[in-house]
């Protein structure tokens, strides 16, 4: 996997945030702001893709991530950007901003373990003892 591809893509996506890469299935995962947006894979970036923004992607041209998933096609969320969005950060931002919206509403939409966690790390509400008179 060429590093070139994923420091690129870090530089096209940098002003819309903090962006870092991580290694995965030997690929890459793209953050901006700890929001997972793209990923990398056969030396192409798919950008994350969801029912409200697919159609600007397939009217495009892009081309959705598929992979060999146990003798079956298996085609996920992510699709490749036009050409030109590869071009410069200024191309890339309203793709990457697709992908940001996709992936909070995917994040919006799964149940969250942070309520229960709060809840846990809330201390105990104590049984205030009865006040006496002085």
């Amino acid at each position: 996997m060429g590093h070139a591809l994923v420091d690129h893509s870090l530089e096209l996506l940098a002003p819309l945030g903090a962006v870092r890469a991580r290694r995965m299935f030997g690929g890459h995962g793209l953050y901006i702001d700890e929001l997972f947006v793209a990923i990398i894979a056969f030396d192409r970036l798919y950008l994350k893709a969801d029912e409200a923004t697919r159609a600007r992607f397939v009217a495009a041209g892009c081309e959705p991530f598929v992979y060999d998933g146990k003798g079956k096609s298996v085609t996920m969320g992510y699709w490749t950007v036009p050409a030109e969005a590869m071009e410069s950060p200024q191309l890339m931002q309203p793709w990457a901003r697709l992908a940001i919206a996709a992936a909070l509403r995917a994040r919006a939409a799964k149940p969250s373990a942070a309520p229960r966690k709060a809840r846990e790390a809330a201390p105990k509400a104590k049984a205030t003892p009865a006040r006496r008179k002085p």
